[in-house]
């Protein structure tokens, strides 16, 4: 249901493929979602079932067996599935994230054919390795150290709250590869697979959301890598990083985006049939006005999100306006939820209800992906630029 008053408008192709994805979303995905919540854990069927419907390997090349879907497409799905349970957004970054990107964008033939295939079918999953700690966003305090080892290399080093680490397949890890030149030039990224010796699963985390959504900590000790494992250039770890940034921060954005009108759709449905004193809440101006809020934060956040997609798509050089675009969604979601969850009452605060899990999924949006006070950095360093401030 179209609660907002502002549709943004879209392409045919595009309103097309969302149609699709929300009829796929509604019929076949509600079950998974029970047996989600249910078992604390993403299936292997729900992963067969989206691979069957084309929902594995969305961004990658045609030519490997993926969709070829551009970044507004792919963000069009995120929307829709997150609109039910996050943890179907999950199941599509593992084969269309940061990683199977990375590999489409920089890797070498063998490692696309290696890798790609395998993630389109359905048959890989992927994380991303950067945060330690004491480094995440500051890659000065990066420990994680790659060693040259005659052909290949020696990895050493822990990495922390990584997203899907204990059930990834490959994934790719920034180490130091030149101490003096770290960020600039000495940090490499490397291809590392389940099974390698000296690579080990140490612990496994389960957060505030729903148990499905884990983070792991990774531990590598003397972890030998062949040649072929480093992607991209050697020192350009961050160079591959940073070219999916805008990726990364635009798909949990429009995620933000499907949560809040899903909790804004519910909040009204809600409103309709629970009466306090007589009355329906739908009649209460206090309640109302709660609507009517959230209502305008997803107009707005929807509108921001669509033409930075669409200046991306356009080739154009967007600036912070992906972190622009990552911090308000991420602070809407947040406010709608909150809203959605006091509309509801006792519902709102009891595990087995919708608004109560939504409530605290949608609270790792403001660290993930970047945290709305490094968003803010990047924002106002885009707008001072050339301005010497003094350390």
């Amino acid at each position: 249901m179209e609660t907002t008053a502002l549709n943004v408008e879209l392409s045919d192709e595009l309103r097309a493929m969302r149609d699709a994805v929300r009829r796929f979303t509604e019929r076949e995905l509600g079950p998974w979602a029970e047996e989600i919540d249910r078992t604390g854990e993403i299936p292997a069927g729900l992963i067969e079932l989206m691979q069957k419907n084309g929902y594995c390997g969305m961004r990658l090349p045609a030519e490997y067996g993926g969709g070829g879907l551009s970044l507004f497409q792919y963000c069009i799905a995120l929307e829709e599935f997150s609109r039910l349970h996050r943890a179907f957004t999950i199941a599509a970054n593992y084969s269309s994230g940061m990683t199977p990107m990375a590999i489409a964008r920089h890797g070498t033939a063998g490692q696309k054919d290696k890798f790609l295939r395998r993630f389109a079918a359905g048959k890989l999953k992927s994380a991303f390795a950067l945060t330690e700690p004491e480094a995440g966003s500051d890659a000065a305090g990066m420990r994680t150290r790659a060693e040259k080892n005659g052909d290949g290399w020696v990895l050493n080093g822990r990495k922390h709250y990584i997203s899907g680490g204990h059930v990834a397949d490959v994934i790719m890890v920034m180490a130091v590869t030149d101490a003096e030149k770290r960020a600039r030039g000495g940090i490499t990224a490397f291809l590392v697979e389940r099974g390698t010796p000296g690579f080990t699963v140490t612990r496994v985390d389960t957060t505030i959301a729903t148990d499905s959504i884990k983070l792991a900590e990774l531990t590598f000790e003397d972890c030998k890598l062949p040649a072929d494992a480093v992607i991209g250039e050697v020192g350009a770890g961050f160079k591959v990083a940073m070219g999916s940034l805008n990726d990364g921060r635009m798909s949990v954005s429009c995620s933000c985006v499907g949560a809040a009108e899903s909790l804004l759709d519910r909040s009204i449905e809600h409103t309709k049939v629970r009466r306090t004193f007589g009355k329906l809440l739908a009649e209460r101006q206090a309640i109302q006005w709660m609507l009517a809020d959230s209502a305008v934060d997803i107009a707005a956040s929807r509108a921001l999100c669509y033409d930075v997609l669409r200046r991306l798509e356009k080739g154009e050089n967007v600036g912070s306006a992906g972190s622009m675009c990552k911090l308000f969604a991420s602070e809407m979601v947040g406010r709608v939820a909150d809203r959605a969850v006091q509309i509801h009452g006792g519902m709102g605060v009891i595990r087995g209800f919708p608004v109560e899990r939504f409530y605290r999924d949608v609270r790792h949006y403001r660290v993930g992906e970047g945290a709305s006070e490094i968003q803010r950095i990047v924002i106002s360093r885009d707008l001072l630029r050339g301005v010497k401030i003094a350390d």
